[in-house]
C-alpha cells in the first residue's frame, strides 16, 4: 500500500487519508448504464487502496444500489483496510428521478439494513443523510443514527450539505465527525459560515466536487454524453461554459508554471485549506486516479493559495452548481 498523508476525521476521530475516492461516477450521473465498466471501476478502487487511500465515498442511491454492490466486490477479503462512507435518504423512481428525501427514524433503520446487505459488511464506518429532510427534525434523524452506533452497525456520524444551524443541533444529540459539502475553487460557499462552525466544534470537512464536476479540468468544451447530468447544470450551459472556460484558462497558465495540470492544482488548493479537510477524487478510471493523485505531491505556498483564491473570487464562475430543484436542497 502507498503512503498518503493522514488526517483525523473530526476531533479525536479515526485517521483517514487526506484524499478519498468518490465512487458515484462508477454507477450514475455521468453517462448511461451502457457506458459503465464495472471491471475497471473495481480495479480503480483497488488501485486507490494500493496508493494509500482508505476513505471510499458512496451512496445507497448511486445507481439505486449498484455502487454499493461494486464496493462489495472490491472489499472482499479486505474490509478492514477500507473506511466506507455511505450517504442515504434520497428517494428515486425506477427511472432515476428524484422524489425527495425520507429521514424518519424508521426509514433510517430501513436504509442501513439494505446498505449492509448490499455491501456485505456488518458495519458502515461513516453514515450520513445525503440532504436534510425539511419534514423531519434533524434531532430525530441523528437520534436514529446514534442508536445504530450503539448497536455497532455504524461507527461514526456524518452530515452532508447541512447548514451551520442544523450542524449545531445535530452535534448536540451525537458528536458529528464530518460534514460532506461541495468545496472547490469554483464553489466556496462553505467558507462563510460552515468552515468556522466545523472548526469550532472539531468536525472535519469532506470536500466533494473539488473539480466542479470536471469544469476545472479545462477539458470540457462541447456537448456532453447522453445521460450526463451536467447537460442540465447551469454552469455547463453554452453561454456560462464559455465564460467559465475563460477563467479556467487562467488556472491552466498557473498550472503550466507549476508543471502540473489544472485538475492537480485545483485538488491541491482544496487540500491546502487545512488539515481538517479531506478531498474526494471522483473517478472510475485508474489512469485518471493516478494523474489526479499527483496533487498530493504539490505544495502551494501561502501566496499561491491566495493568488488562486483571487482568480476564483465569489463572482468568477457563472451559473449555479445545480439546477433550481437541486439548489433547494443544498447550502447556498
Amino acid at each position: 500500500m502507498g503512503q498518503l498523508d493522514k488526517i483525523s476525521l473530526g476531533k479525536g476521530g479515526p485517521l483517514v487519508s487526506r484524499y478519498g475516492l468518490g465512487c458515484m461516477g462508477m454507477s450514475d450521473f455521468y453517462g448511461s448504464k451502457e457506458t459503465r465498466d464495472d471491471e475497471e471501476s473495481v480495479a480503480t478502487i483497488h488501485a486507490a487502496l494500493e496508493a494509500g487511500i482508505n476513505f471510499f465515498n458512496t451512496g445507497d442511491f448511486y445507481g439505486m444500489g449498484h455502487n454499493e454492490l461494486l464496493l462489495r466486490e472490491a472489499i472482499k477479503g479486505k474490509r478492514d483496510q477500507f473506511f466506507i462512507s455511505v450517504k442515504f435518504g434520497a428517494i428515486r423512481t425506477h427511472k432515476g428521478e428524484f422524489l425527495g428525501y425520507d429521514l424518519r427514524p424508521q426509514a433510517v433503520k430501513n436504509f442501513v439494513t439494505y446498505s449492509l446487505q448490499r455491501l456485505g459488511t456488518d458495519y458502515i464506518d461513516l453514515y450520513q443523510p445525503s440532504r436534510p429532510d425539511p419534514n423531519v427534525p434533524i434531532e430525530e434523524t441523528v437520534g436514529a443514527i446514534s442508536e445504530l452506533i450503539q448497536d455497532g452497525k455504524v461507527r461514526f456520524l456524518g452530515l452532508s450539505e447541512t447548514s451551520s444551524d442544523l450542524i449545531r443541533r445535530a452535534h448536540k444529540v451525537h458528536p458529528v465527525s464530518a460534514l460532506e459539502i461541495e468545496y472547490s475553487l469554483a464553489t466556496r460557499i462553505a467558507e462563510t459560515k460552515i468552515l468556522p462552525t466545523l472548526r469550532e466544534l472539531g468536525i472535519a470537512l469532506v470536500a466533494y466536487g473539488a473539480l466542479s464536476r470536471g469544469l476545472l479540468s479545462g477539458t470540457i468544451n462541447g456537448s456532453l454524453a447522453a445521460g450526463d447530468f451536467r447537460s442540465f447544470s447551469p454552469r455547463f450551459s453554452s453561454d456560462n461554459l464559455t465564460k467559465n472556460n475563460e477563467v479556467v484558462s487562467v488556472l491552466k497558465r498557473f498550472a503550466d508554471r507549476k508543471g502540473a495540470t489544472p485538475s492537480q492544482i485545483a485538488l491541491a488548493w482544496v487540500a491546502g485549506q487545512g488539515d481538517d479537510i479531506l478531498t474526494l477524487i471522483g473517478t472510475s478510471k485508474r489512469s485518471r486516479l493516478a494523474e489526479n493523485l499527483k496533487a498530493a505531491e504539490i505544495r502551494l505556498s501561502a501566496e499561491e493559495l491566495t493568488e488562486l483564491a483571487s482568480i476564483f473570487h465569489e463572482n468568477a464562475i457563472s451559473g449555479e452548481r445545480y439546477p433550481s430543484q437541486g439548489m433547494a436542497h443544498v447550502v447556498h
